[in-house]
């Protein structure tokens, strides 16, 4: 009799894991798919020309670092007041994040050709995909890795910042190759808390909604970091 109570328990905590976990990759890959498409679309010269250079189309446009910066504020907003936002709220702070973020990916198209963008695109998914594996069945905590790989992350962000107004070519590059370590090992650091998340039988159905949400965008986040990463490494451009 306690070994059916005991096996019904684990089979309920197996399916709300898995249902959890749905939820998560729906709202990464809808996160994908929203910016796929603004970014192929609007990945042109004309578009770029229009909405982001100034009318003499000597200098990049304020629109530009906007449509730039939004989508750090937006995550934010959303990965910090996740607990007083309302789902519907969240929902549309993460379709504008989305949006925002295929403006911003449309440059890509600018630079690098299209075989490029869809080879580098299918590595990424590939690696993503180990590192997730890895981060959800491993027995290591990697509590002090992610914590560690989250501070290279601060430190190339700032790097970033400043690069975008030196332009030096090697910086970019070195950036991007620690960028690769850092958002692969983050992946699986990220995978590792989520199963947790999914694991824990005290949150509310409100919450682990909540919470799959947010754990969608974070994976989306890191996707997208390590295949600019990859791209600036690998790609030819046009």
């Amino acid at each position: 009799m306690n070994n059916n109570i005991i096996d019904s328990q684990e089979g309920y905590t197996q399916e709300i894991s898995r249902e959890f976990f749905r939820s998560v990759y729906s709202y990464m890959f809808g996160a994908l798919g929203i910016s796929g498409v603004i970014a192929y679309t609007c990945g042109t010269p004309e578009f770029f020309a229009q909405y982001f250079l100034s009318a003499d189309r000597a200098s990049i446009s304020p629109m530009f670092y906007v449509v730039a910066f939004s989508p750090l504020a937006l995550g934010l907003v959303i990965q910090w007041g996740y607990r007083s936002l309302s789902m519907s709220v969240l929902l549309g702070l993460f379709i504008a994040y989305s949006a925002l973020m295929g403006l911003s990916l449309g440059t890509i198209f600018l630079v690098y050709s299209g075989a490029a963008i869809a080879s580098t695109f299918f590595v990424s998914a590939g690696a993503f995909a180990g590192m997730a594996i890895l981060g959800y069945t491993t027995k290591t905590d990697l509590t002090k890795f992610g914590s560690l790989l989250y501070m290279v992350f601060i430190g190339m962000f700032i790097a970033g910042i400043v690069n975008m107004f030196i332009g030096n070519g090697m910086l970019d590059f070195i950036i991007a190759v620690v960028g690769v370590f850092v958002f692969t090992g983050l992946t699986a650091y990220y995978m590792q808390q989520l199963k947790g998340v999914s694991q824990d039988s005290s949150l509310s159905g409100v919450d682990r909604n909540k919470l799959s949400l947010v754990g969608g965008l974070q994976l989306y986040i890191l996707f997208v970091n390590l295949f600019l990463s990859l791209l600036r490494i690998f790609g030819s451009r046009d």
